[in-house]
């Protein structure tokens, strides 16, 4: 793989994953912050393929799928849990959700 655009796919994937870092931060809605995730999730993903190129190696696309699956399987509980926040809050503000008795 050449050298610049092996720099230019690693500095995306660096730039996605502080966007998302810094959305989930900064965001109160509990949906948004699960969108973020997913970006951070994908530029992990986008740096491993990288790495498995620049190597020739397919541990990059085997990493890439195990994040693939992890990122499904988060999907599902975090969808889980927003409903049930939004069933007893009525609200999806992630600030809500810490004056919850339990």
């Amino acid at each position: 793989m050449n050298t610049s655009i092996m720099e230019a796919a690693l500095l995306l994937a660096g730039v996605l994953f502080m966007l998302g870092l810094i959305s989930v931060l900064i965001r109160r809605n509990v949906i948004f912050m699960l969108i973020s995730v997913e970006i951070m999730l994908n530029a992990a993903g986008l740096a491993f393929i990288v790495a498995g190129s620049k190597w020739v190696q397919p541990d990059g696309q085997v990493m890439f799928i195990f994040i693939l699956t992890m990122a499904a399987a988060e999907v599902s509980v975090g969808l889980a849990l927003i409903l049930q926040i939004y069933h007893q809050l009525k609200t999806l503000d992630s600030d809500a959700a810490n004056f919850m008795k339990g």
